[in-house]
């Protein structure tokens, strides 16, 4: 009933005392008149997953509210302060999926940093959250994607079971995932601004990964490239690589330096904001240093509007692509343009 914008709570209150006994699934996303304390009626049962929206979560009481069951939680648009959510966490003994989209995290004086702590998570989605300093405590986390937040600190505690890291148009000062990144098998980071060195440091070690997507990086010093050579080398089973082309005062901050190839390399996703000449030579580059490429992504945006300028290098590239691609015939090719 999720398009109905409030509901009496008398009769939701009912259905769930009725059915709590046998229930495993529960999408709960519709305001009620007055607000229904789920944690209340649904604790102590056999829950597995909990979908809560637009609602509000006051003094959980972990001994008493508690899910033996849940695997999955899912909070969106829902208040809660950050106490309680470390709480409820910890009434999840068995948890293993944590979403958390919009919430509205009430902090206390004495609580400037907001703290969760799961031995059993494994995976946690994060959406338009803004917070000073949030700090992740999970041994088994493996899939950890952060989008469209703001934070002064996200610190990651755990003992490297880390396999998927997704960082989607987030701002973050500092940002620690740990030393322990041996495991990790995708890395996908896109709109955000980071120190390479420093991250390039957080990541070097992880000779599993299997797809790097740098995308709509900006980098914090304007000077700093990330060369093919340092890729191919502490990458080796890179088997999905894709880079958005970036040419500031004539650096190109994804060079072609060194002479090691891409060997696992089946799947290369290449794009532009703003496209140039240099644009089709770098594609060579790139498809020069991939032996045993399978397909190729061309990303691409036209304005609206465009110059005659731009209709020109459009035409140039277009041009260029064919006579590059007749070198290629076995890879296939595929351009996707907004």
């Amino acid at each position: 009933m999720d398009d109905v914008d409030e509901f009496s709570a008398a009769p939701v209150i009912a259905w769930l005392m009725y059915t709590r006994e046998t229930l495993r699934h529960l999408l709960y996303n519709v305001r009620t008149t007055p607000n229904v304390n789920i944690l209340e009626k649904c604790g102590r049962q056999k829950l597995e997953l909990l979908v809560l929206a637009h609602n509000s979560i006051t003094g959980v009481e972990p001994s008493y509210q508690k899910f033996p069951c849940l695997k999955s939680l899912s909070l969106s648009y829902v208040s809660i302060s950050a106490l309680d959510l470390s709480l409820l966490l910890s009434a999840c003994p068995k948890i293993e999926s944590l979403s958390l989209v919009n919430p509205e995290i009430a902090m206390s004086d004495a609580q400037a940093t907001m703290e969760l702590t799961s031995p059993t998570l494994k995976s946690i989605y994060v959406e338009l959250i803004s917070l000073d300093k949030f700090i992740l405590e999970a041994d088994s986390l493996e899939s950890l994607h952060l989008k469209d937040s703001t934070l002064e600190l996200f610190e990651l505690i755990g003992k490297g079971s880390l396999k998927h890291l997704k960082i989607d148009d987030v701002s973050v000062i500092h940002l620690d995932i740990g030393e322990s990144t041996e495991h990790l098998e995708v890395v996908d980071v896109s709109n955000f601004t980071i120190m390479w060195p420093k991250f390039y440091q957080m990541i070097s070690k992880s000779s599993k990964l299997r797809r790097l997507r740098l995308w709509g990086v900006v980098f914090d010093d304007e000077d700093e490239i990330v060369d093919l050579e340092t890729i191919a080398i502490c990458f080796p089973q890179l088997s999905r690589l894709s880079l958005s082309y970036d040419l500031r005062d004539g650096l190109l901050h994804y060079g072609l330096q060194g002479m090691s190839d891409l060997e696992n390399v089946v799947v290369l996703e290449l794009g532009w904001t703003v496209i140039s000449e240099l644009f089709t030579p770098w594609v060579a580059g790139m498809l020069e240093r991939c032996p045993n490429l399978k397909k190729l992504v061309i990303h691409g945006i036209v304005s609206e509007a465009k110059s005659h300028e731009e209709c020109r290098v459009l035409a140039n590239f277009t041009s260029s692509m064919v006579r590059l691609m007749r070198r290629y015939m076995h890879v296939d090719v595929q351009f996707e343009y907004e």
